[in-house]
């Protein structure tokens, strides 16, 4: 029966591990079938605390996994498949392994909805992203598109305003879903632009992203534009499957955590990172609740 066991392995999880190790609670960390998260897909990361000339994402995570494992981690390179309460603690199983532990800090994150392109994915990271915050420093002077019509994909659009040049919002349908003060903070944007009934049938570039190809959703005529990035802004997932039914979430499917903690409706489970977190959903805020967590857990042993 181990102290810790942490799922997960982006800036909550390796953070969680770091402040675990120290505290000689020897956590065991299960890094999953992705490891290092969303980052791993960032190019150029420039809004970490602590590196005044930026750092790639992989980069990152290999600094935050080295330090978690040379204060002790154990690191287990597989996904958990089951969690399950058990007398003391949890029971998990991964790669047909057994493990056992007092405390679990779940940080398994959120992912973005991709649009679902095959150069999407290959193009993600140069030109094409799901975070304004994370990115939209990148693209001064430029011409961007965000995917979108609900209040992620209006918040995304003004705030591209600061750095772009043109904001083109396209949205497959012919009204939003969004709130209307959202809408209307857009429509009387003169940098953006919204593109009603269209979708992007592909996005063009070798390197980088130089343009796509639109698509009429009542016609089916396409058309190239050029453009210098994409954002989807069409909602992210959590990654919840492991405690559904385990722990309570909330209507988008986020683990619900007391204010103030990483604390869930199990005791013993903590929550952090994304997986808890549809506000913010930046590195530096997941890093944060990941020390919190290791905290809550360290607390929780102690009593």
């Amino acid at each position: 029966m181990r102290n810790a066991a942490i799922i997960g392995s982006g800036p909550a999880g390796w953070t969680a591990a770091i402040y675990a190790a120290r505290a000689s609670l020897e956590p065991i960390l299960f890094e999953g079938l992705e490891p290092g998260g969303q980052l791993m897909t960032t190019t150029e990361v420039e809004n970490f605390p602590g590196f005044v000339h930026g750092i790639q994402g992989p980069e990152l995570m290999q600094v935050l996994r080295d330090q978690a494992k040379r204060f002790g981690t154990e690191i287990v390179s597989s996904m958990v498949e089951s969690l399950k309460l058990v007398e003391g603690g949890f029971e998990l199983v991964a790669n047909k392994q057994t493990y056992r532990a007092k405390t679990v800090i779940l940080s398994t994150g959120a992912s973005a909805r991709r649009l679902g392109l095959e150069n999407e994915k290959r193009l993600y990271g140069r030109g094409v992203s799901a975070c304004a915050t994370c990115d939209g420093f990148f693209f001064k002077g430029k011409n961007v598109i965000v995917v979108g019509g609900g209040d992620s994909a209006m918040e995304e659009s003004s705030f591209l305003t600061r750095f772009a040049e043109k904001v083109y919002l396209v949205h497959r349908r012919d009204a939003f879903r969004a709130s209307k003060i959202m809408q209307d903070r857009v429509k009387a944007n003169p940098k953006i632009e919204i593109v009603w009934d269209t979708e992007i049938a592909d996005i063009l570039g070798e390197e980088k992203v130089e343009g796509v190809i639109l698509k009429d959703t009542n016609t089916g005529e396409t058309r190239e534009m050029k453009i210098d990035g994409v954002f989807a802004a069409i909602g992210h997932e959590p990654n919840t499957l492991l405690v559904r039914g385990l722990v309570d979430l909330d209507e988008k499917g986020y683990v619900i955590t007391v204010p103030g903690s990483t604390l869930t409706n199990v005791p013993g489970l903590f929550a952090c990172g994304d997986v808890q977190d549809a506000k913010y959903r930046q590195a530096i805020t997941a890093a944060g609740t990941g020390c919190m967590a290791a905290l809550d857990a360290e607390r929780y042993l102690s009593h």
